[in-house]
C-alpha cells in the first residue's frame, strides 16, 4: 500500500499509537512484569501451556479458583499483534484468584506469521475451549468475563462483537462483561503506521476487524480504561468505543487512570488494593 498521507501525518500516527517511541525504559516494564509473573506461577496453583488449537501460539494458562462455580476471567496480552507473550502477565491472576475467580491468560500466534483476522479467530477458539473445559478448573462456563491490554483490548472488543450462537452454537450471552485497557478499536490508522510491514492490514480487514464499527453482541457491562498520561488518540479510541457501546444499550464506563502511560496500567493488576484491579474484580460480582 502506498500511503496518501504526508510524512508529518505518518509521524503523528506513529507517535500517537506506538508507546515504545515515547515511553522511557520500556524494557524495564517488561522485566518487572516478567519477574512478578514468575513469582505468581510459583505461588499459585496453575496449569501452563494448555493447547486450545493446533499451532504453537494457541496455548493458555489456567489459574484455578479454590472453590467450584467461580467466575472466569480471561486476560489477553497486547504487543500490537506481533510481540509479547502470556508469561509476562501471570501476575494479573493473583488478586483475582484470591478474590475467588478462575483466571485464564491466553497466547496467540503473532504477525507477520498470521494476520489480525487469524488472531481474532484464535481468540474465539480460546473462548470456546474455556467454555467447554473450565469446569475442570473450578470455573463456571456461564460466568465468563474478558479483559485485554492494547491489542488485547482490540481482541476483547472483537469477542464482544461475536455472535457465539452463529459462530459455535454457544449461548449468545456467553461473555458476561468486558474490560478493554488502552484498547485499539479502530485499527485503520495502523495501515499507515510502522506496524504495517508486519500486520499487512488491508482496507477491508480494517473495516471488518475494528470493534468500533461492529455492533456489540455481548450485552454485559464494559469497563473501558486508558492511562491518563497516554496520547490523545488512545483516549479518543476508548471514549469513542465507550460511546459506541452505550449507543447499543450497553452499560459502559470510561475511566482515565491517573497519569499512567501505556505500560503503567497493567502493572496495577498485580495489586489487589488498586482501584482498577478492584473494578475488574467487582465486575465479576466478587
Amino acid at each position: 500500500m502506498t500511503s496518501t498521507l504526508s510524512p508529518q501525518e505518518i509521524e503523528h500516527i506513529n507517535l500517537q499509537y506506538l508507546p515504545r517511541l515515547i515511553v522511557p525504559n520500556v524494557e524495564g516494564y517488561f522485566e518487572r512484569s516478567a519477574e512478578l509473573s514468575v513469582t505468581a506461577r510459583k505461588e499459585l496453583k496453575c496449569e501452563i501451556d494448555l493447547a486450545y488449537g493446533d499451532t504453537a501460539g494457541q496455548k493458555l494458562d489456567v489459574f484455578p479458583a479454590a472453590n467450584k462455580g467461580a467466575p472466569v476471567h480471561i486476560f489477553i496480552h497486547g504487543g500490537y499483534w506481533r510481540s509479547l507473550d502470556k508469561h509476562y502477565y501471570s501476575h494479573v491472576a493473583g488478586p483475582m484468584v484470591a478474590a475467588g475467580a478462575t483466571v485464564v491468560v491466553v497466547n496467540y500466534d503473532l504477525c507477520p506469521e498470521v494476520r489480525i483476522t487469524d488472531i481474532v479467530e484464535q481468540m474465539r477458539r480460546a473462548v470456546v475451549w474455556v467454555h467447554g473445559n473450565i469446569e475442570k478448573f473450578n470455573g463456571d462456563a456461564n460466568k465468563i468475563y474478558v479483559s485485554g491490554h492494547s491489542a488485547g483490548g482490540h481482541l476483547t472488543g472483537m469477542l464482544a462483537a461475536t455472535d457465539w450462537k452463529a459462530e459455535s452454537g454457544l449461548p449468545i450471552d456467553l461473555i458476561k462483561g468486558t474490560a478493554p485497557l488502552s484498547g485499539l478499536f479502530d485499527i485503520e490508522p495502523h495501515r499507515n503506521s510502522q506496524l504495517q510491514p508486519d500486520i499487512r492490514l488491508t482496507e477491508e480487514e480494517a473495516k471488518t476487524q475494528s470493534p468500533l464499527y461492529l455492533p456489540p453482541v455481548a450485552k454485559g457491562s464494559a469497563f473501558v480504561a486508558v492511562g491518563g498520561g497516554e496520547p490523545d488518540l488512545f483516549h479518543w479510541q476508548s471514549l469513542a468505543y465507550a460511546a459506541h457501546l452505550r449507543l447499543h444499550g450497553i452499560k459502559a464506563e470510561y475511566v482515565s487512570v491517573g497519569n499512567d502511560n501505556h505500560f503503567d496500567i497493567t502493572d496495577r493488576l498485580a495489586n489487589a488494593d488498586d482501584a482498577l484491579t478492584k473494578s475488574l474484580i467487582a465486575q465479576m460480582g466478587l
